[in-house]
């Protein structure tokens, strides 16, 4: 048996736009030789010259980013301050260092979604329904991946309104079923924002604002945002690997997801 493994991470850069522009990263970098100041910390007066063909130290890069830059699982805690009241008492929401490891490492399944419209809000009976298609009964702990129309936009310049987005009574659909890791390709589990605040503009109800994220107070739950590569995804017959940076307290982790399949 063989493996095969798929990378559903976005790279990383300065270039791409993966987020507005308040929000985007800034990495610097270095070459081997402007980190000569660094190897006299250690080794004072040696210079460039006495370094192996002269090349000079390391190449390192700083960077600047948040912890829900590049592709990233957010931790229950960036939803709410409380997660679980649907089981009769609210809990303290766990935060990223927190996440058991099991539920990052577990069998997925993709939803394709990518003939609905940007803004859209997917329902619990798309859901049903989609699975129905692709002839997959949800298990406990199974990680839910949502392809949307957003997968093969990253670079647009509009790539932060594109796509749909996953509903209160979507997600409680999955995490009542016993689903503790989701994920999209979008840049929010959410619709887009542009698209509800039209809606919130319109009837006024506050509630419609990260309905998909606040589902998170009655059963807590992670979600990837971000992914990339969906598309070259089979339905299901697949592993997910998504485990978060650890960050202390933190309400999200980045994090290089791969999808694993055993041929």
């Amino acid at each position: 048996m063989s493996r095969r493994f798929i990378d559903l991470s976005i790279t990383l850069c300065n270039d791409v736009i993966t987020d507005p522009p308040f929000l985007k990263p800034e990495i610097t970098y270095q070459t081997h030789g402007e980190t000569l100041p660094e190897l006299g910390h250690f080794f004072p007066g040696i210079t460039a010259e006495q370094t192996p063909d002269g090349a000079g130290f390391a190449a390192a890069e700083w960077v600047r980013l948040t912890t829900h830059s590049g592709t990233h699982l957010d931790a229950p805690y960036h939803f709410h301050p409380t997660m679980d009241a649907a089981s009769g008492e609210a809990k303290r929401s766990l935060t990223i260092d927190e996440i058991p490891l099991e539920w990052c490492f577990q069998r997925g399944v993709k939803l394709d979604f990518r003939h609905l419209p940007d803004g859209y809000v997917v329902t619990a009976q798309d859901v049903e329904d989609e699975l129905k298609r692709i002839g997959h009964e949800l298990a406990p702990l199974d990680i839910v991946l949502v392809n949307t129309a957003a997968g093969m936009a990253v670079g647009n310049p509009n790539y932060v309104n594109i796509g749909c987005g996953m509903g209160y009574e979507a997600t409680m659909y999955l995490t009542t079923r016993g689903v503790r890791v989701t994920g999209t390709d979008a840049w929010s589990w959410d619709a887009p924002f542009a698209h509800t605040a039209e809606k919130v503009k319109e009837t006024g109800d506050t509630s419609l604002i990260w309905e998909g994220h606040k589902a998170g107070r009655d059963i807590g739950y992670c979600h990837l945002e971000k992914l990339h590569n969906l598309e070259a995804l089979p339905p299901h017959g697949f592993t997910v690997s998504c485990f978060p940076h650890k960050i202390k307290g933190a309400s999200a982790g980045w994090t290089r997801a791969v999808a694993i399949i055993e041929e």
